[in-house]
Formats: C-alpha cells, structure tokens, sequence
C-alpha cells in the first residue's frame, strides 16, 4: 500500500509540474512536509479544471458527475483506482478538510458548464467556490490541526484566492469572452469596457491583496515564504495588467516572464530569511 500512496502523490506531483510551473515553484519554497499534500490539491482542482475548459468533444456534464461521485466515494473509502482521487482523499482525511469545501469548489466548476454570464451573488459564489475554498483547503493543511489558527487566517485565505482568481481574470479575458463566451465580472459591458470599469475591478482586486497579506504575515513559517512568493508573483501580474490599456487587454495574454519570476524569488527568499515578510 506505501507503493501505491508514493505513487499517487506522485502522479500529482507530475500534473502540477507539466500544468504550472509557477505553482510548482512556489510548492517548493514550502516545508518539505507540506509538498505532497499540495501536489494532491492542486492535482485534483487541475483535472476537475480540464473537464469543464478542455474535454469539448465529450460530454463534460457526465465526466464532472461521474468525477464527482468517484472523489465522494474516495473520500469514504479511504481508497481509489484514480491516483489523483486516491492521493487527495487521503489528504481530505489526514487534515480533515470540511466537505463542503470540496462541494463549493465541484459546484463551481459546474457553473461553468452553464453561466456565461454573472450577477453579482452569482460572481461571489463562483469566486468562492473555485478559488477561496482551495486556499482554505491549503491552510488546513498549513495549520496541521491547529482549529484557532485556521479560524484566524480564514479571511485572509479567501481574500488572497479571490485576489488570484480574479487577476486572472483579467488575464485571461481574451480567452474566456473572446473564445468561450463568459463574462465573470458583472455589470461590466465588454463590447465597451473603459478605463473607469476597469479602474472600478482594480480597486476591488487591490483591497483582497491587502487583506491577504495582514494573514500570509501570520502563517507557519513552513507556509509563509511560498504563499508569500504566489502573493507577490500575482501582485507583479496585477501591476502589469493595471498598466494595460482597457482596449488592449482583450488582445493580449499579460504574463510575467520567467526572469522576471526568478527576480521575485529571490526577493522574497532574502525578505524570508530576514523576516521582512
């Protein structure tokens, strides 16, 4: 049976590397002890991901059920054939991740199945569902336990995920309004989208990264250095997009380029080791 937990988490380990490799080098700044438990995350929330964006030429609303009975079972179970279900169940389990995080996020993906376009209670439905909650999956893991420190850092957990999704949403307007049709912000025309709506979702994003650093400065030291270098890698990005043109954004996929993130890690690596975080 340790073979095949190995394995699994390893299967995982390889999907974030192939999928992400800011987000394989941020897993790395972690403590070793908390590496594999969020490969198996990240593993899971890829695939369900694929489903709903990549699978076109199947019947994703089938494949996102059928993958959302199999996690439920694995979780029961305590076992699956699925290396990525397999590996994640046992995380669930071993930190006791809350189910209904895991069903907030699966509903998430299944809005976008349907949505193409959002209301405000809908927009923070969505956000929460497919972005906070995996940063409460995370903490869960970084606090190993520990219930008050959870409880204190959860607000600043969902602010740094609602922060992340929604620079990339900005990054990726090309794609999702262009290619697939959806417009996550809501009241916002993109057929005429100026510089003071803009302006207005730039305020909102700015006021999350704010909240999210007042916690990311009271994580475990194990956790704080690599959650602190995602925080300054998407606040680098939000700056790059702030200076794009509202008529350009559409055009263009912004991204930090990789000296650029090489830049940052080391920033953030001397700022950890001399507690300036």
């Amino acid at each position: 049976m340790e073979l095949y937990d190995t394995t699994t988490f390893a299967c995982s380990k390889l999907i974030t590397q192939y999928y992400s490799t800011s987000f394989t080098l941020g897993i790395k700044t972690l403590d070793k002890k908390f590496h594999l438990p969020i490969y198996a995350i990240y593993g899971f929330v890829r695939y369900a991901d694929e489903i709903v964006d990549t699978f076109h030429n199947f019947d994703k609303k089938s494949l996102l059920q059928r993958f959302k009975a199999d996690t439920y079972k694995a979780i029961e179970e305590k076992i699956s054939l699925n290396p990525v279900l397999h590996c994640f169940q046992s995380v669930v389990n071993q930190y006791k991740i809350d189910l209904e995080l895991i069903e907030a996020f699966l509903y998430s993906m299944e809005m976008d199945l349907y949505e193409t376009e959002y209301d405000q209670k809908g927009y923070e439905k969505y956000i929460y569902g497919s972005a906070e909650v995996v940063g409460l999956m995370c903490l869960r893991i970084f606090c190993e336990g520990n219930a008050t420190q959870y409880d204190e850092l959860l607000p600043s957990a969902k602010s740094l995920g609602a922060a992340f999704q929604k620079v990339n949403f900005l990054r990726d307007l090309k794609s999702d309004y262009q290619e697939r049709g959806r417009t996550y912000f809501p009241s916002v025309d993109f057929t005429k989208f100026d510089k003071n709506a803009k302006l207005e979702i730039e305020k909102d994003i700015q006021k999350d990264f704010d909240d999210a650093y007042l916690g990311i400065q009271k994580l475990p030291n194990g956790a704080k250095w690599g959650v602190y270098l995602a925080y300054k890698y998407y606040l680098r990005l939000f700056k790059k997009i702030k200076n794009v043109a509202p008529d350009k954004i559409q055009q263009t996929r912004i991204r930090v380029p990789d000296v650029g993130k090489m830049l940052i890690l080391l920033q953030t690596y001397f700022q950890s080791k001399l507690n300036f975080l």
